[in-house]
Protein backbone atom coordinates (compact mmCIF):
# COMPACT_ATOMS: atom_id res chain seq x y z
CA UNK A 1 0.00 0.00 0.00
CA UNK A 2 1.44 3.35 -1.03
CA UNK A 3 2.25 5.84 1.70
CA UNK A 4 1.76 8.84 -0.61
CA UNK A 5 -2.00 9.00 -0.15
CA UNK A 6 -1.55 8.76 3.61
CA UNK A 7 0.80 11.73 3.59
CA UNK A 8 -1.72 13.70 1.52
CA UNK A 9 -4.46 12.94 4.03
CA UNK A 10 -2.38 13.77 7.10
CA UNK A 11 -1.25 17.05 5.55
CA UNK A 12 -4.78 18.05 4.52
CA UNK A 13 -6.23 17.20 7.93
CA UNK A 14 -3.53 19.31 9.58
CA UNK A 15 -4.36 22.20 7.24
CA UNK A 16 -8.02 21.93 8.26
CA UNK A 17 -7.06 21.97 11.92
CA UNK A 18 -5.03 25.14 11.35
CA UNK A 19 -8.14 27.00 10.15
CA UNK A 20 -9.74 26.76 13.61
CA UNK A 21 -9.20 30.07 15.46
CA UNK A 22 -7.08 29.24 18.54
CA UNK A 23 -9.39 31.23 20.81
CA UNK A 24 -12.31 28.98 19.75
CA UNK A 25 -10.72 25.79 21.03
CA UNK A 26 -12.34 24.26 24.09
CA UNK A 27 -11.35 21.83 26.82
CA UNK A 28 -12.72 18.59 25.42
CA UNK A 29 -14.56 15.99 27.48
CA UNK A 30 -12.86 12.58 27.68
CA UNK A 31 -13.46 10.24 24.77
CA UNK A 32 -15.45 8.03 27.14
CA UNK A 33 -18.13 10.76 27.38
CA UNK A 34 -20.70 9.56 24.91
CA UNK A 35 -23.44 12.22 25.00
CA UNK A 36 -21.98 15.67 24.27
CA UNK A 37 -25.14 17.66 23.56
CA UNK A 38 -24.68 19.85 26.64
CA UNK A 39 -21.08 20.85 25.86
CA UNK A 40 -21.76 23.91 23.62
CA UNK A 41 -23.74 25.62 26.39
CA UNK A 42 -21.36 24.57 29.17
CA UNK A 43 -17.94 25.00 27.54
CA UNK A 44 -17.79 28.77 28.14
CA UNK A 45 -16.92 29.78 24.57
CA UNK A 46 -20.32 31.21 23.64
CA UNK A 47 -21.72 34.27 25.39
CA UNK A 48 -25.29 34.33 26.69
CA UNK A 49 -26.35 36.27 23.59
CA UNK A 50 -24.58 33.83 21.30
CA UNK A 51 -26.33 30.94 23.01
CA UNK A 52 -29.65 32.73 22.54
CA UNK A 53 -28.88 33.21 18.84
CA UNK A 54 -27.82 29.62 18.24
CA UNK A 55 -30.67 28.18 20.28
CA UNK A 56 -32.95 30.00 17.83
CA UNK A 57 -32.02 27.27 15.35
CA UNK A 58 -35.19 25.58 16.60
CA UNK A 59 -37.27 28.63 15.59
CA UNK A 60 -36.03 29.72 12.18
CA UNK A 61 -38.89 32.15 11.59
CA UNK A 62 -37.92 34.08 14.72
CA UNK A 63 -34.27 33.99 13.69
CA UNK A 64 -35.04 35.30 10.20
CA UNK A 65 -37.33 38.00 11.60
CA UNK A 66 -34.56 39.34 13.83
CA UNK A 67 -32.15 39.34 10.89
CA UNK A 68 -34.70 40.92 8.56
CA UNK A 69 -35.43 43.76 11.00
CA UNK A 70 -31.80 44.36 11.94
CA UNK A 71 -32.30 43.37 15.57
CA UNK A 72 -29.53 40.84 15.03
CA UNK A 73 -26.80 41.53 12.50
CA UNK A 74 -25.63 38.94 10.01
CA UNK A 75 -22.11 39.25 11.42
CA UNK A 76 -23.10 38.45 14.99
CA UNK A 77 -25.39 35.60 13.92
CA UNK A 78 -22.73 34.10 11.64
CA UNK A 79 -20.08 34.47 14.35
CA UNK A 80 -22.31 32.78 16.94
CA UNK A 81 -23.11 29.83 14.70
CA UNK A 82 -19.50 29.58 13.54
CA UNK A 83 -18.27 29.32 17.10
CA UNK A 84 -20.87 26.67 17.89
CA UNK A 85 -20.03 24.82 14.65
CA UNK A 86 -16.37 24.73 15.67
CA UNK A 87 -17.37 23.34 19.07
CA UNK A 88 -19.47 20.70 17.30
CA UNK A 89 -16.51 19.84 15.09
CA UNK A 90 -14.17 19.41 18.04
CA UNK A 91 -16.71 17.04 19.59
CA UNK A 92 -17.78 14.99 16.55
CA UNK A 93 -15.40 15.75 13.63
CA UNK A 94 -18.27 16.96 11.45
CA UNK A 95 -16.65 19.62 9.21
CA UNK A 96 -14.47 19.65 6.11
CA UNK A 97 -14.10 23.24 4.88
CA UNK A 98 -13.72 25.98 7.53
CA UNK A 99 -13.55 29.50 6.05
CA UNK A 100 -14.26 31.93 8.86
CA UNK A 101 -12.87 35.14 7.29
CA UNK A 102 -14.67 34.55 4.01
CA UNK A 103 -18.02 33.84 5.69
CA UNK A 104 -17.74 36.90 7.92
CA UNK A 105 -16.89 39.05 4.89
CA UNK A 106 -20.09 37.82 3.25
CA UNK A 107 -22.03 38.58 6.44
CA UNK A 108 -20.65 42.14 6.44
CA UNK A 109 -21.85 42.53 2.83
CA UNK A 110 -25.33 41.52 3.94
CA UNK A 111 -25.27 44.01 6.83
CA UNK A 112 -24.00 46.80 4.60
CA UNK A 113 -26.81 46.18 2.12
CA UNK A 114 -29.37 46.38 4.92
CA UNK A 115 -27.79 49.55 6.30
CA UNK A 116 -27.80 51.20 2.86
CA UNK A 117 -31.30 50.18 1.78
CA UNK A 118 -33.21 49.42 4.95
CA UNK A 119 -34.34 46.18 3.30
CA UNK A 120 -33.25 42.54 3.43
CA UNK A 121 -31.53 41.04 0.40
CA UNK A 122 -34.00 38.17 0.20
CA UNK A 123 -35.99 35.63 2.22
CA UNK A 124 -32.82 34.06 3.69
CA UNK A 125 -31.22 37.41 4.59
CA UNK A 126 -28.20 36.86 6.84
CA UNK A 127 -28.96 33.19 7.51
CA UNK A 128 -25.87 30.99 7.95
CA UNK A 129 -26.28 27.78 5.95
CA UNK A 130 -24.07 24.70 6.13
CA UNK A 131 -23.51 22.57 3.05
CA UNK A 132 -22.54 18.95 2.56
CA UNK A 133 -19.13 18.58 0.92
CA UNK A 134 -20.62 18.19 -2.56
CA UNK A 135 -21.55 21.80 -3.26
CA UNK A 136 -18.65 23.74 -4.81
CA UNK A 137 -17.94 27.26 -3.62
CA UNK A 138 -15.59 29.23 -5.84
CA UNK A 139 -12.03 29.22 -4.53
CA UNK A 140 -12.55 26.36 -2.07
CA UNK A 141 -11.68 22.70 -2.35
CA UNK A 142 -14.42 20.10 -2.74
CA UNK A 143 -12.71 16.89 -1.63
CA UNK A 144 -15.81 14.76 -1.14
CA UNK A 145 -14.02 12.08 0.85
CA UNK A 146 -11.39 11.18 -1.76
CA UNK A 147 -7.65 11.63 -1.17
CA UNK A 148 -7.25 12.10 -4.91
CA UNK A 149 -9.47 15.18 -4.80
CA UNK A 150 -7.26 17.07 -2.36
CA UNK A 151 -6.27 20.35 -4.00
CA UNK A 152 -9.22 20.36 -6.40
CA UNK A 153 -10.36 23.99 -6.11
CA UNK A 154 -13.69 25.10 -7.55
CA UNK A 155 -13.53 27.68 -10.35
CA UNK A 156 -17.15 28.70 -9.84
CA UNK A 157 -20.07 28.27 -7.48
CA UNK A 158 -22.61 25.53 -8.09
CA UNK A 159 -26.14 26.68 -8.93
CA UNK A 160 -27.45 26.13 -5.40
CA UNK A 161 -24.75 28.37 -3.94
CA UNK A 162 -25.47 31.05 -6.57
CA UNK A 163 -29.13 30.99 -5.55
CA UNK A 164 -28.32 31.07 -1.84
CA UNK A 165 -26.24 34.21 -2.32
CA UNK A 166 -29.10 35.83 -4.23
CA UNK A 167 -31.48 34.94 -1.41
CA UNK A 168 -29.25 36.68 1.14
CA UNK A 169 -27.84 33.57 2.82
CA UNK A 170 -24.35 33.15 4.27
CA UNK A 171 -22.79 29.76 3.41
CA UNK A 172 -20.32 29.26 6.24
CA UNK A 173 -19.11 25.65 6.60
CA UNK A 174 -19.05 22.43 4.65
CA UNK A 175 -19.60 19.05 6.26
CA UNK A 176 -18.10 15.59 6.23
CA UNK A 177 -19.09 12.66 4.01
CA UNK A 178 -18.03 9.03 3.50
CA UNK A 179 -15.66 7.95 0.80
CA UNK A 180 -17.80 7.18 -2.32
CA UNK A 181 -20.85 8.83 -0.64
CA UNK A 182 -22.84 5.60 -0.95
CA UNK A 183 -22.54 4.62 2.71
CA UNK A 184 -24.87 5.02 5.67
CA UNK A 185 -21.85 6.03 7.76
CA UNK A 186 -19.58 9.07 7.59
CA UNK A 187 -15.90 8.16 7.37
CA UNK A 188 -13.12 8.78 4.86
CA UNK A 189 -9.33 8.67 4.85
CA UNK A 190 -8.94 12.45 4.52
CA UNK A 191 -11.01 13.85 7.39
CA UNK A 192 -11.75 10.72 9.42
CA UNK A 193 -14.91 9.55 11.18
CA UNK A 194 -17.87 11.67 12.27
CA UNK A 195 -19.65 10.61 15.45
CA UNK A 196 -23.17 11.09 16.79
CA UNK A 197 -23.43 13.73 19.54
CA UNK A 198 -26.22 11.78 21.25
CA UNK A 199 -23.78 8.90 21.70
CA UNK A 200 -20.35 9.04 20.10
CA UNK A 201 -20.15 5.25 19.99
CA UNK A 202 -22.94 5.51 17.41
CA UNK A 203 -22.94 6.74 13.83
CA UNK A 204 -24.75 9.93 12.81
CA UNK A 205 -25.59 8.10 9.58
CA UNK A 206 -24.53 8.98 6.08
CA UNK A 207 -23.77 10.15 3.63
CA UNK A 208 -24.86 13.55 5.02
CA UNK A 209 -23.66 12.54 8.47
CA UNK A 210 -21.52 15.64 8.98
CA UNK A 211 -24.65 17.74 8.55
CA UNK A 212 -26.55 15.53 10.98
CA UNK A 213 -23.98 15.86 13.75
CA UNK A 214 -23.55 19.61 13.21
CA UNK A 215 -27.28 20.35 13.23
CA UNK A 216 -27.92 18.17 16.28
CA UNK A 217 -25.49 20.37 18.24
CA UNK A 218 -27.20 23.53 16.88
CA UNK A 219 -24.00 24.44 15.04
CA UNK A 220 -26.11 25.51 12.06
CA UNK A 221 -29.72 26.65 11.72
CA UNK A 222 -30.16 24.96 8.33
CA UNK A 223 -28.12 22.48 6.36
CA UNK A 224 -28.26 21.02 2.87
CA UNK A 225 -27.51 17.37 2.20
CA UNK A 226 -28.05 15.02 -0.71
CA UNK A 227 -30.03 11.80 -0.92
CA UNK A 228 -29.76 8.89 -3.37
CA UNK A 229 -30.67 6.12 -0.96
CA UNK A 230 -31.51 7.86 2.31
CA UNK A 231 -28.49 10.10 2.74
CA UNK A 232 -30.52 13.10 3.95
CA UNK A 233 -33.16 11.15 5.85
CA UNK A 234 -31.02 8.63 7.74
CA UNK A 235 -28.70 11.23 9.36
CA UNK A 236 -31.76 13.33 10.19
CA UNK A 237 -33.44 10.37 11.90
CA UNK A 238 -30.28 9.35 13.76
CA UNK A 239 -29.68 12.93 14.94
CA UNK A 240 -33.25 13.92 15.89
CA UNK A 241 -33.85 16.32 12.97
CA UNK A 242 -36.42 17.17 10.33
CA UNK A 243 -35.59 16.79 6.64
CA UNK A 244 -37.09 16.66 3.16
CA UNK A 245 -36.21 14.32 0.33
CA UNK A 246 -37.75 16.05 -2.72
CA UNK A 247 -38.42 14.33 -6.02
CA UNK A 248 -35.92 14.20 -8.85
CA UNK A 249 -34.88 17.66 -10.11
CA UNK A 250 -37.33 19.71 -8.01
CA UNK A 251 -34.34 21.50 -6.49
CA UNK A 252 -31.22 22.47 -8.49
CA UNK A 253 -28.33 19.99 -8.49
CA UNK A 254 -26.46 21.59 -11.39
CA UNK A 255 -22.66 21.82 -10.94
CA UNK A 256 -22.79 20.00 -7.60
CA UNK A 257 -20.27 17.16 -7.49
CA UNK A 258 -21.17 13.53 -7.02
CA UNK A 259 -19.88 9.99 -6.93
CA UNK A 260 -20.86 7.93 -9.98
CA UNK A 261 -21.42 11.27 -11.69
CA UNK A 262 -23.59 10.80 -14.76
CA UNK A 263 -25.61 7.96 -13.25
CA UNK A 264 -29.23 9.02 -13.77
CA UNK A 265 -31.03 5.68 -13.36
CA UNK A 266 -31.81 6.69 -9.78
CA UNK A 267 -31.04 10.38 -9.37
CA UNK A 268 -29.48 11.96 -6.33
CA UNK A 269 -31.44 14.94 -4.98
CA UNK A 270 -30.55 17.71 -2.57
CA UNK A 271 -32.67 18.36 0.49
CA UNK A 272 -32.79 20.59 3.58
CA UNK A 273 -32.08 19.35 7.11
CA UNK A 274 -32.94 21.33 10.24
CA UNK A 275 -33.99 21.16 13.86
CA UNK A 276 -37.41 22.62 13.03
CA UNK A 277 -40.05 21.71 10.47
CA UNK A 278 -40.74 25.32 9.32
CA UNK A 279 -37.09 25.58 8.22
CA UNK A 280 -37.72 22.96 5.53
CA UNK A 281 -40.55 25.00 4.05
CA UNK A 282 -38.61 28.27 4.28
CA UNK A 283 -35.68 26.81 2.36
CA UNK A 284 -37.66 24.85 -0.22
CA UNK A 285 -40.05 27.68 -1.08
CA UNK A 286 -37.24 30.26 -1.26
CA UNK A 287 -35.22 28.12 -3.68
CA UNK A 288 -38.25 27.29 -5.84
CA UNK A 289 -39.34 30.94 -5.90
CA UNK A 290 -35.88 31.73 -7.30
CA UNK A 291 -36.88 29.82 -10.47
CA UNK A 292 -33.98 27.34 -10.47
CA UNK A 293 -35.03 26.08 -13.94
CA UNK A 294 -33.52 29.26 -15.35
CA UNK A 295 -30.07 28.13 -14.18
CA UNK A 296 -30.36 24.34 -14.13
CA UNK A 297 -31.63 22.77 -17.37
CA UNK A 298 -32.82 19.69 -15.51
CA UNK A 299 -34.76 21.52 -12.78
CA UNK A 300 -38.50 20.96 -13.01
CA UNK A 301 -40.37 24.08 -14.09
CA UNK A 302 -42.93 24.01 -11.30
CA UNK A 303 -43.69 27.05 -9.18
CA UNK A 304 -44.61 26.75 -5.52
CA UNK A 305 -48.18 25.44 -5.35
CA UNK A 306 -50.40 27.11 -2.76
CA UNK A 307 -53.16 24.64 -3.60
CA UNK A 308 -50.93 21.72 -2.71
CA UNK A 309 -49.70 23.43 0.45
CA UNK A 310 -53.37 23.91 1.43
CA UNK A 311 -53.81 20.14 0.98
CA UNK A 312 -56.19 20.65 -1.91
CA UNK A 313 -55.83 16.99 -2.92
CA UNK A 314 -56.03 15.74 0.68
CA UNK A 315 -59.27 17.12 2.05
CA UNK A 316 -58.06 20.69 2.54
CA UNK A 317 -56.62 22.45 5.59
CA UNK A 318 -58.40 21.12 8.65
CA UNK A 319 -59.72 18.14 6.72
CA UNK A 320 -59.40 14.51 7.67
CA UNK A 321 -56.45 12.51 6.39
CA UNK A 322 -56.23 8.78 5.91
CA UNK A 323 -52.66 7.66 6.57
CA UNK A 324 -51.25 4.16 6.21
CA UNK A 325 -48.56 2.78 8.52
CA UNK A 326 -45.87 0.52 7.06
CA UNK A 327 -45.03 -1.40 10.22
CA UNK A 328 -42.47 -3.59 8.47
CA UNK A 329 -41.10 -3.61 4.92
CA UNK A 330 -40.83 -7.40 4.81
CA UNK A 331 -37.04 -7.32 4.37
CA UNK A 332 -35.69 -6.22 7.78
CA UNK A 333 -37.89 -6.03 10.87
CA UNK A 334 -37.59 -2.80 12.90
CA UNK A 335 -36.38 -2.63 16.49
CA UNK A 336 -38.93 -2.19 19.31
CA UNK A 337 -38.52 1.64 19.61
CA UNK A 338 -39.61 2.02 15.99
CA UNK A 339 -42.80 0.08 16.61
CA UNK A 340 -43.52 2.21 19.68
CA UNK A 341 -42.95 5.38 17.64
CA UNK A 342 -45.35 4.18 14.95
CA UNK A 343 -47.99 3.34 17.58
CA UNK A 344 -47.56 6.82 19.05
CA UNK A 345 -48.14 8.45 15.66
CA UNK A 346 -51.15 6.21 14.99
CA UNK A 347 -52.68 7.10 18.36
CA UNK A 348 -51.92 10.80 17.90
CA UNK A 349 -53.50 10.95 14.45
CA UNK A 350 -56.60 9.07 15.56
CA UNK A 351 -56.94 11.34 18.59
CA UNK A 352 -56.84 14.30 16.18
CA UNK A 353 -59.68 12.80 14.11
CA UNK A 354 -57.70 11.25 11.27
CA UNK A 355 -57.94 7.67 10.00
CA UNK A 356 -55.02 5.25 10.13
CA UNK A 357 -54.85 1.93 8.29
CA UNK A 358 -52.12 -0.63 7.70
CA UNK A 359 -50.02 -0.35 4.55
CA UNK A 360 -49.75 -3.54 2.53
CA UNK A 361 -46.23 -3.83 1.13
CA UNK A 362 -46.04 -4.37 -2.61
CA UNK A 363 -43.25 -6.17 -4.53
CA UNK A 364 -40.57 -4.93 -2.17
CA UNK A 365 -38.02 -7.62 -2.87
CA UNK A 366 -38.31 -6.98 -6.61
CA UNK A 367 -37.83 -3.23 -6.06
CA UNK A 368 -34.92 -3.93 -3.72
CA UNK A 369 -33.18 -6.19 -6.23
CA UNK A 370 -33.74 -3.75 -9.11
CA UNK A 371 -32.29 -0.89 -7.04
CA UNK A 372 -29.20 -2.75 -5.92
CA UNK A 373 -28.46 -4.04 -9.44
CA UNK A 374 -28.66 -0.48 -10.78
CA UNK A 375 -26.28 0.79 -8.08
CA UNK A 376 -23.83 -2.03 -8.86
CA UNK A 377 -24.10 -1.72 -12.65
CA UNK A 378 -20.55 -0.40 -13.14
CA UNK A 379 -19.04 -2.98 -10.75
CA UNK A 380 -17.53 -0.15 -8.64
CA UNK A 381 -15.57 1.18 -11.64
CA UNK A 382 -16.29 4.80 -10.66
CA UNK A 383 -15.17 4.35 -7.04
CA UNK A 384 -12.04 2.43 -7.98
CA UNK A 385 -11.11 5.03 -10.60
CA UNK A 386 -11.37 7.87 -8.06
CA UNK A 387 -9.38 5.93 -5.47
CA UNK A 388 -6.68 5.18 -8.06
CA UNK A 389 -5.99 8.93 -8.44
CA UNK A 390 -4.10 8.81 -5.13
CA UNK A 391 -3.57 5.10 -4.58
CA UNK A 392 -5.85 5.03 -1.54
CA UNK A 393 -7.77 1.79 -1.05
CA UNK A 394 -11.52 1.55 -1.48
CA UNK A 395 -13.01 1.36 2.00
CA UNK A 396 -14.68 -2.04 2.43
CA UNK A 397 -16.14 -1.66 5.92
CA UNK A 398 -17.13 1.23 8.16
CA UNK A 399 -16.29 -0.72 11.32
CA UNK A 400 -13.69 1.01 13.50
CA UNK A 401 -10.34 -0.73 14.00
CA UNK A 402 -10.88 -0.91 17.76
CA UNK A 403 -14.00 -1.47 19.86
CA UNK A 404 -16.00 -2.61 16.83
CA UNK A 405 -19.50 -3.90 17.47
CA UNK A 406 -19.82 -7.67 17.05
CA UNK A 407 -22.75 -7.39 14.62
CA UNK A 408 -21.15 -5.07 12.09
CA UNK A 409 -21.87 -6.50 8.64
CA UNK A 410 -19.08 -6.44 6.09
CA UNK A 411 -21.32 -8.31 3.62
CA UNK A 412 -24.79 -6.71 3.80
CA UNK A 413 -27.87 -8.34 2.30
CA UNK A 414 -27.74 -5.99 -0.71
CA UNK A 415 -24.59 -7.69 -1.97
CA UNK A 416 -26.13 -11.13 -1.71
CA UNK A 417 -29.12 -9.87 -3.71
CA UNK A 418 -26.89 -8.61 -6.50
CA UNK A 419 -24.94 -11.85 -6.53
CA UNK A 420 -21.73 -12.05 -8.53
CA UNK A 421 -20.60 -8.51 -9.30
CA UNK A 422 -19.89 -7.64 -12.92
CA UNK A 423 -19.96 -4.62 -15.19
CA UNK A 424 -23.35 -4.58 -16.94
CA UNK A 425 -23.71 -3.75 -20.61
CA UNK A 426 -25.77 -0.74 -21.72
CA UNK A 427 -28.47 -3.12 -22.90
CA UNK A 428 -28.60 -4.86 -19.50
CA UNK A 429 -28.91 -1.50 -17.75
CA UNK A 430 -31.74 -0.54 -20.11
CA UNK A 431 -33.59 -3.67 -19.05
CA UNK A 432 -33.26 -2.57 -15.43
CA UNK A 433 -34.69 0.81 -16.43
CA UNK A 434 -37.60 -0.91 -18.12
CA UNK A 435 -38.17 -3.05 -15.05
CA UNK A 436 -38.00 -0.02 -12.77
CA UNK A 437 -40.66 1.79 -14.83
CA UNK A 438 -42.92 -1.26 -14.60
CA UNK A 439 -42.39 -1.48 -10.83
CA UNK A 440 -43.19 2.22 -10.41
CA UNK A 441 -46.40 1.79 -12.38
CA UNK A 442 -47.34 -1.29 -10.36
CA UNK A 443 -46.70 0.54 -7.08
CA UNK A 444 -48.73 3.53 -8.26
CA UNK A 445 -51.67 1.27 -9.12
CA UNK A 446 -51.34 -0.42 -5.72
CA UNK A 447 -51.47 2.97 -4.00
CA UNK A 448 -54.46 4.13 -6.05
CA UNK A 449 -56.32 0.90 -5.18
CA UNK A 450 -56.23 1.82 -1.48
CA UNK A 451 -59.30 3.97 -2.17
CA UNK A 452 -61.27 0.78 -1.50
CA UNK A 453 -59.87 0.66 2.06
CA UNK A 454 -60.13 4.31 3.11
CA UNK A 455 -63.20 6.19 4.29
CA UNK A 456 -62.32 9.51 2.64
CA UNK A 457 -63.18 8.71 -0.97
CA UNK A 458 -59.48 9.12 -1.76
CA UNK A 459 -56.55 6.74 -1.87
CA UNK A 460 -54.26 6.82 1.16
CA UNK A 461 -52.93 10.37 1.59
CA UNK A 462 -49.48 9.33 2.83
CA UNK A 463 -47.50 6.43 4.28
CA UNK A 464 -45.75 6.52 7.65
CA UNK A 465 -42.75 4.22 7.96
CA UNK A 466 -39.42 3.81 9.73
CA UNK A 467 -36.45 5.63 8.20
CA UNK A 468 -34.25 2.69 9.17
CA UNK A 469 -35.03 -0.44 11.18
CA UNK A 470 -33.12 1.02 14.14
CA UNK A 471 -32.24 4.27 15.83
CA UNK A 472 -28.63 5.44 15.41
CA UNK A 473 -26.55 2.29 15.57
CA UNK A 474 -22.92 1.47 16.42
CA UNK A 475 -20.28 2.43 13.88
CA UNK A 476 -20.08 -0.12 11.11
CA UNK A 477 -23.57 -1.52 11.74
CA UNK A 478 -25.69 0.69 9.49
CA UNK A 479 -26.09 -1.89 6.75
CA UNK A 480 -29.76 -1.44 5.79
CA UNK A 481 -31.22 1.45 3.80
CA UNK A 482 -34.20 -0.06 1.99
CA UNK A 483 -36.81 1.81 4.05
CA UNK A 484 -35.43 4.96 2.43
CA UNK A 485 -34.10 3.66 -0.89
CA UNK A 486 -37.61 2.48 -1.73
CA UNK A 487 -38.58 6.14 -2.08
CA UNK A 488 -35.55 6.98 -4.25
CA UNK A 489 -36.37 4.20 -6.70
CA UNK A 490 -40.06 5.13 -6.84
CA UNK A 491 -39.22 8.88 -6.64
CA UNK A 492 -41.63 9.57 -3.78
CA UNK A 493 -41.30 12.88 -1.94
CA UNK A 494 -40.56 12.12 1.72
CA UNK A 495 -40.12 14.07 4.96
CA UNK A 496 -38.54 12.94 8.23
CA UNK A 497 -39.79 14.02 11.65
CA UNK A 498 -38.58 13.09 15.16
CA UNK A 499 -41.04 11.22 17.38
CA UNK A 500 -39.45 10.07 20.64
CA UNK A 501 -36.31 8.60 22.21
CA UNK A 502 -35.30 5.03 22.90
CA UNK A 503 -36.35 4.13 26.44
CA UNK A 504 -34.82 0.97 27.90
CA UNK A 505 -37.77 0.62 30.27
CA UNK A 506 -40.34 0.73 27.45
CA UNK A 507 -38.45 -0.85 24.55
CA UNK A 508 -37.55 -4.33 25.75
CA UNK A 509 -36.05 -6.95 23.46
CA UNK A 510 -38.81 -8.93 21.74
CA UNK A 511 -38.75 -12.69 21.08
CA UNK A 512 -36.89 -13.67 17.95
CA UNK A 513 -38.92 -13.93 14.75
CA UNK A 514 -38.26 -16.14 11.73
CA UNK A 515 -35.31 -14.33 10.16
CA UNK A 516 -35.75 -13.44 6.48
CA UNK A 517 -32.05 -13.03 5.67
CA UNK A 518 -28.66 -12.57 7.36
CA UNK A 519 -29.13 -8.83 7.68
CA UNK A 520 -32.51 -9.23 9.37
CA UNK A 521 -30.86 -11.60 11.85
CA UNK A 522 -27.89 -9.28 12.50
CA UNK A 523 -30.20 -6.28 13.02
CA UNK A 524 -32.30 -8.24 15.52
CA UNK A 525 -29.24 -9.40 17.49
CA UNK A 526 -27.72 -5.90 17.48
CA UNK A 527 -30.49 -4.41 19.61
CA UNK A 528 -29.57 -3.74 23.23
CA UNK A 529 -32.02 -1.46 25.11
CA UNK A 530 -29.30 -0.10 27.39
CA UNK A 531 -26.89 0.64 24.54
CA UNK A 532 -29.57 2.39 22.47
CA UNK A 533 -31.21 4.21 25.41
CA UNK A 534 -31.68 7.94 24.84
CA UNK A 535 -31.18 7.94 21.07
CA UNK A 536 -33.69 9.83 18.89
CA UNK A 537 -36.37 7.83 17.09
CA UNK A 538 -37.77 9.35 13.91
CA UNK A 539 -40.17 8.27 11.17
CA UNK A 540 -40.77 9.35 7.59
CA UNK A 541 -43.93 10.52 5.85
CA UNK A 542 -44.01 9.29 2.25
CA UNK A 543 -46.07 11.17 -0.32
CA UNK A 544 -46.35 11.18 -4.08
CA UNK A 545 -43.87 12.25 -6.75
CA UNK A 546 -43.24 16.04 -6.94
CA UNK A 547 -45.52 16.63 -3.95
CA UNK A 548 -43.14 18.68 -1.82
CA UNK A 549 -45.72 21.26 -0.74
CA UNK A 550 -48.27 18.62 0.24
CA UNK A 551 -45.74 16.41 2.01
CA UNK A 552 -44.50 19.31 4.12
CA UNK A 553 -48.09 20.29 4.96
CA UNK A 554 -49.06 16.72 5.89
CA UNK A 555 -45.91 16.36 7.99
CA UNK A 556 -46.97 19.51 9.84
CA UNK A 557 -50.37 17.91 10.53
CA UNK A 558 -48.66 14.81 11.90
CA UNK A 559 -46.10 16.79 13.90
CA UNK A 560 -48.81 18.99 15.44
CA UNK A 561 -50.97 15.97 16.34
CA UNK A 562 -47.97 14.20 17.85
CA UNK A 563 -47.01 17.18 20.02
CA UNK A 564 -50.60 17.54 21.24
CA UNK A 565 -50.75 13.82 22.01
CA UNK A 566 -47.47 13.87 23.94
CA UNK A 567 -48.53 16.95 25.91
CA UNK A 568 -51.75 15.18 26.91
CA UNK A 569 -49.88 12.01 27.88
CA UNK A 570 -47.45 14.05 29.98
CA UNK A 571 -50.36 15.47 31.96
CA UNK A 572 -51.64 12.02 32.96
Amino acid sequence: MSSDWKTLCVTRKAAQDATIPPEWRIALPPSSTRNVLSVPAACGLLSARELEITDAATDIERLLLRLRTGEWSAVEVTTAFYKRAIVAHQLTNCLTEIFVDRALARAREVDEYFKATGKPIGPLHGLPISLKDQFPIKGLETIMGYAGWIGRVAEKDCVLVEILYDLGAVPFVRTNVPQTLLWGETYNHVFGRTTNPYNRYMTPGGSSGGEGALLALRGSPLGVGTDIGGSVRIPSAFCGLYSLRPSYERLPYCNALNAADGQESISSVLGPMASSLPALRVFTKAVIDAQPWRRDPLAVRKEWSWKEEALGEHGGVGGRLCVAVMWDNGVVKPHPPLFRAMRMVKDALEAAGHTVIDWEVHRHLEIYENTERIFAADDAHDYLTECARSGEPLIQTMSPDTDAHEYALDEPFARTVVGERRHLSAYELWQLHREKRALRKSHLDHWEATVARTDTGRPVDAIISPVAPYAACPHGCNSDAFYTTLCNTLDLTTAVFPVTYVDAALDAVQPAHAFRNQEDEAVYKMYDPQLFHGLPVALQLIGRTLEEEGVLAMTEVVDRALKAYKAKEDMK
